[in-house]
């Protein structure tokens, strides 16, 4: 059993050069954190990832070379295959799989480097010379960035030079998403996780090989694409990675979600519901109402103590100058109480300078809560 190799996943341009290594099996790497001495992988691991931990302890995922090729190779049949730009963390899976595609493509690919700005998107999809197709990978707080400056024609010209924008990471707000479209940007909606070697679900349709299941309204899915499990937590391992009678191994998503027709729609994690007023309320339900307002589409939704009911949320978003607090929840109580029921109209809104991000791109729903709860308690 080899060890893991650790790597500076801050250094794309030395995770780059190392893929070939990792996916071959001669190199497997340990990506967000330092292994330890008994940290050891079976033949053919090609990386171990450090999870974002953005609603919880931080996992450690391990994946075969065989699952990021699957994926990778998948992906090539799904969109086409070419050029690809580096705009998220080499630390987190949706990074490693362009390095990964890129590679596998024969090509090399362009690092965003510094801080994430519409410029420095600008400039780096210049780099991306020659014939041949364009692609990236962002987040939706990358993508409304981005929308947001695209009156400056440079920041417009880069947008619409990439046959598709995989989005993933969360789930993308339909105005956000309807902005895009009108500037001529071309997106693909993914869903996916470490466990499942990045995005396996493309504008909900599963990549060629994967299975998507509700059992019990949780989203289960089979495939090619599947870690080995998480490195050093073998408990953990069985209760996510279940095996049924006709012996198809399936991960347990934590997702509830429906499949109809062929396409997947994914509704919420099963855990983030409160009870208010004995009533049962996704708070991922009340998210996606809330992000359906204008000014809002990158408000995170969380919980908050309430004397009466016990428990109510509260949305934190970024200000706006020309957004009042009063009229932005009162407006997003109003579609909340039309799209989800009276109960899970938000009881309180928190509008901040910036909303503290994960290096993924995610929300970091730990400090955003801690914001609201301080807020609240003054």
């Amino acid at each position: 059993m080899p060890p893991l190799i650790p790597i500076d996943a801050s250094d794309p341009v030395a995770v780059a050069a190392v893929v070939p290594g990792a996916l071959d099996g001669s190199a497997p790497l340990a990506l967000g954190f330092a292994p330890g001495g008994d940290d050891l992988v079976r033949e053919g691991t090609a990386v171990a990832i450090a999870t974002s931990g953005s609603t919880g302890v931080p996992k450690r995922v391990v994946l075969s070379g065989e699952a990021l090729r699957a994926s990778a190779e998948a992906t090539a049949r799904r969109i086409g295959s070419g050029q690809w730009l580096l705009a998220l963390s080499a630390g987190y899976v949706a990074g490693f799989q362009v390095l990964v595609r890129a590679h596998l493509a024969g090509t090399v690919p362009v690092v965003l480097e510094g801080r994430f700005t519409p410029a420095a998107f600008a400039q780096a999809t210049a780099k991306l010379r020659g014939p041949g197709a364009r692609y990236t990978s962002l987040v939706p707080a990358q993508l409304a960035t981005l929308v947001d400056a695209a009156d400056e024609p440079e920041i417009r010209a880069a947008l619409t030079r990439y046959e598709a924008i995989l989005i993933g990471g969360q789930a993308l707000p339909v105005p956000l998403r309807e902005r895009a479209a009108d500037l001529g940007v071309r997106i693909v909606r993914t869903y996916g996780s470490s466990e499942t070697a990045g995005g396996c679900v493309y504008d909900g349709v599963p990549l060629d090989g994967v299975r998507v299941e509700p059992v019990d309204g949780e989203l289960r899915i089979a495939g090619p694409t599947l870690a080995d499990g998480y490195l050093g937590d073998a408990a953990l391992t069985g209760r996510t990675f279940v095996t049924d009678a006709e012996g198809v191994r399936w991960y347990r998503t934590g997702d509830t979600g429906e499949v109809v027709d062929g396409v997947v729609r994914v509704t919420g994690r099963a855990d983030n519901v409160i009870v208010s007023g004995g009533v049962n309320v996704s708070l991922d339900r009340v998210e996606r109402a809330v992000r359906g307002v204008a000014r809002l589409e990158d408000a995170v939704v969380v919980a908050i103590p309430d004397e009466r009911w016990g428990q109510g949320s509260a949305i934190v978003a970024r200000a706006h100058p020309e957004a009042a607090e009063g009229d932005l929840l009162a407006a997003a109580r109003e579609r909340v109480a039309a799209e989800v029921g009276l109960a899970a109209r938000p009881a309180r809104i928190l509008l901040v300078a910036e909303l503290p991000t994960l290096a993924s791109g995610k929300p970091d729903r730990r400090a955003i809560a801690g914001l609201a709860l301080a807020a609240h308690g003054r």
